[in-house]
């Protein structure tokens, strides 16, 4: 019975650790525009420490917090720059974990991973860079904004094959960290 209240009192800490390293490195980046997505990579790293022993419920309180609490510490001015990371980087380690542990196909969860990626990117286009990228008047920025559907979908997928496989090694890293620790 003292293992399962230990048990519980782990994942409490373990995801109150998660949820205040991600809210710092989230702050970095939305007060330092140049660390933004740096700031988003380090949270959602952060947000893998819970996963690591199997904490989904802790992890989903843990990116709720995170997202939470970088508002009302000083991103509410801000805070549609925390739109991607909570799209998108927040909730991916979570997804990841449960890929695994429900056995889905991994080329399908790729798939639909990928779209929901390309998704965020457009949102991040729209919000961000405010529907245009560079001085409409030049002709490249031209055929840029013309055609960033395209851009986003090719490009963006492409990018996302590398990133899920890094994410993935990343949680294997995280995983290991926490064995470390705990041992």
């Amino acid at each position: 019975m003292s293992k399962k209240r230990n048990s519980k009192s782990f994942e409490i800490a373990l995801s109150a650790i998660s949820c205040a390293l991600a809210i710092i490195f989230l702050l970095v980046g939305t007060l330092s525009h140049v660390l933004l997505a740096t700031g988003y990579i380090m949270a959602q790293v952060c947000l893998m420490i819970p996963l690591s022993k199997g904490f989904y419920v802790g992890d989903a309180l843990a990116y709720a917090g995170t997202c939470i609490l970088t508002v009302l510490l000083g991103a509410i001015g801000q805070a549609w720059l925390l739109v991607p990371f909570i799209m998108f980087f927040g909730l991916h380690p979570l997804l990841n974990a449960l890929q695994l542990r429900f056995n889905v196909n991994r080329w399908i969860a790729c798939a639909v991973k990928a779209l929901w990626f390309d998704f965020a990117l457009w949102v991040m286009y729209i919000l961000v860079f405010g529907s245009t990228i560079g001085n409409p008047e030049m002709e490249i920025y031209r055929v840029i904004n013309d055609y960033i559907l395209l851009f986003i979908f090719i490009g963006g997928t492409l990018i996302f094959f590398v990133y899920d496989y890094v994410m993935f090694k990343a949680q294997m890293a995280v995983n290991s960290l926490v064995y470390r620790i705990c041992k």
